[in-house]
């Protein structure tokens, strides 16, 4: 693989997406309760970190890229805590927008000897306002000229509306930027216009209503999903079995994961949207990219909770190939 990884630093990336708090209680389970059949967690410590398009902005930042955030968040404490958070990572929230009608997503995992036992989810889905979009929309075209390379990572919790895609895909197809969309949903019509597009194998199957259960079925759902989108290449993560990388006018890639123990694959896919934008950044072909972010994918998933990759993980494990 040539990826040069200190090229990453040169990177100016915007990540434009669903922006949450990824809140974590650690604990160690003793006994079941005796009001109902649950384990009983004596918490040890809580933390948080990045999640969603946020944990995208920390993969990059953790790489050394420059990097831009576009999206809403609330008012409250958990929207104070993300901005802190971001500011320790070095991220730009010029373009995260404040909205005291809307609560900062929050996602609290409570976490016993390394297994998830519960999560709790806070949040809304409600699109943004057309004002917002026209607020936030104004943002990523004003940021272009500075910028290599656009992420678009869509959890479903309402910003990235069919007018806005529309507005910040159409702006960077006119300033001639890559957009690689991490997406969400049945329609992928909406990311019409995109360079590349990264469901995993379950999103690919209900994007395209096909049972993806071998390569044959995995390639005819990858032909759909290039021709709904229009995209230049369709990267379809499967877990343990790999990646697949199609395109209309290369063969397809299949990646094989590397053996390893996996502890939690939360987050793994905001990895490869990151790593698979810088490498195509710093002027990689899209098959080197995939499998470098193919690397960096498994790097994650053997860590407990949201997590990023270092550089220095990253050289190690492709040395290691």
């Amino acid at each position: 693989m040539s990826i040069n990884l200190d090229s990453f630093k040169k990177s100016r990336v915007l990540v434009v997406g669903d922006v949450m708090v990824d809140e974590y209680t650690w604990g160690e389970v003793e006994r079941i309760s005796p009001e109902a059949p649950v384990p009983v967690v004596s918490v040890v410590s809580e933390t948080a970190t990045l999640g969603g398009a946020g944990n995208v902005a920390a993969n990059l930042a953790a790489l050394g890229a420059r990097v831009s955030v576009a999206a809403v968040s609330g008012t409250g404490p958990a929207g104070r805590v993300l901005k802190r958070l971001f500011s320790d990572m070095g991220v730009d929230t010029t373009g995260v927008f404040s909205d005291e009608t809307r609560p900062t997503t929050r996602k609290t995992r409570v976490i016993a000897v390394n297994q998830q036992v519960v999560r709790i989810d806070r949040e809304t889905r409600r699109p943004i306002t057309d004002a917002q979009e026209r607020e936030i929309a104004g943002f990523v075209e004003g940021r272009l000229k500075d910028t290599d390379v656009v992420l678009i990572s869509d959890y479903g919790k309402g910003l990235l509306t069919p007018g806005l895609l529309g507005r910040v895909i159409g702006a960077c197809s006119k300033a001639g930027k890559m957009v690689i969309v991490d997406p969400k949903g049945r329609d992928y019509e909406r990311y019409k216009g995109a360079f590349a597009i990264t469901p995993n194998r379950r999103e690919a199957a209900l994007a395209t209503g096909v049972e993806i259960s071998d390569r044959a079925s995995l390639m005819v759902a990858g032909a759909n999903l290039l021709s709904s989108v229009g995209a230049q290449w369709v990267l379809v993560t499967c877990g343990k079995d790999g990646m697949a990388a199609f395109s209309n006018h290369e063969p397809p890639v299949f990646i094989s994961a590397e053996a390893r123990q996996v502890f939690d694959v939360s987050g793994a896919g905001d990895t490869v949207l990151a790593v698979l934008g810088l490498g195509l950044a710093a002027g990689a072909s899209f098959s080197e990219a995939s499998r470098l972010a193919n690397t960096a994918g498994g790097i994650v998933v053997g860590k407990v909770g949201t997590a990023t990759v270092s550089v220095a993980e990253l050289a190690t494990a492709v040395k290691r190939q």
